[in-house]
């Protein structure tokens, strides 16, 4: 009796694919916390940088305590929030933006490898954002002109990622027929098909 074949997890998923009814749980309140209290730490920020100093400030140490919590829960958390399941190598994350051009990448359970590369990349320009905000407040570089162009550039490039990110996002909801952002907020997402990477 020959062999039942062996299905490649890795296969895209195809348009006319059924979903699945069935739901499993995959950000954890933690990671759905973490994510809405940085994008209103961001937004904060953002809209008081020149009406409320203290106010920007406080978002700014939230953002950055925020940031802190997720790079332990990455290493501690539970399985789709660790980042060695989603962060992948350079390699891997441009073949997923090669084969999202030909719409043909695959849906992912957890981060796709776009999406994990993102999560880092945000949290390291919210780290350095935090970092040259918190420097323009100390005596040692309180008015040195690099630390606030550092500071300015960290925070404008960080709103063209979140644009990015809010991209992403739609598309991947778009493509894969699920609402991410209702996922982030409820944690669950639809289960795993034969196509999917889980």
């Amino acid at each position: 009796m020959p062999k039942p074949a062996k299905i490649d997890l890795r296969v895209s998923a195809t348009a006319d694919a059924q979903p699945s009814s069935q739901m499993v749980r995959v950000w954890d309140l933690v990671v759905r916390s973490f994510h809405w209290a940085l994008a209103l730490s961001f937004v904060t920020a953002w809209f008081t940088s020149h009406s409320s100093e203290v106010l920007h400030h406080l978002a700014g140490y939230a953002a950055a305590a925020l940031v802190v919590m997720r790079l332990l829960w990455g290493v501690v958390g539970t399985p789709y929030a660790r980042f060695s399941q989603f962060v992948c190598d350079p390699a891997t994350v441009l073949r997923y933006l090669s084969a999202i051009l030909s719409g043909r990448e695959a849906r992912y359970i957890g981060h796709n490898p776009a999406g994990g590369a993102m999560v880092v990349v945000l949290m390291a320009a919210m780290g350095s954002t935090a970092l040259t905000g918190w420097l323009m407040t100390t005596d040692a570089y309180f008015g040195v002109s690099w630390v606030e162009t550092a500071h300015s550039l960290s925070a404008h490039g960080l709103l063209v990622l979140v644009l990015f990110h809010i991209g992403g996002v739609a598309l991947a909801s778009f493509r894969h027929r699920e609402n991410l952002v209702r996922a982030m907020i409820t944690g669950r997402k639809r289960k795993a098909e034969p196509a999917d990477i889980a």
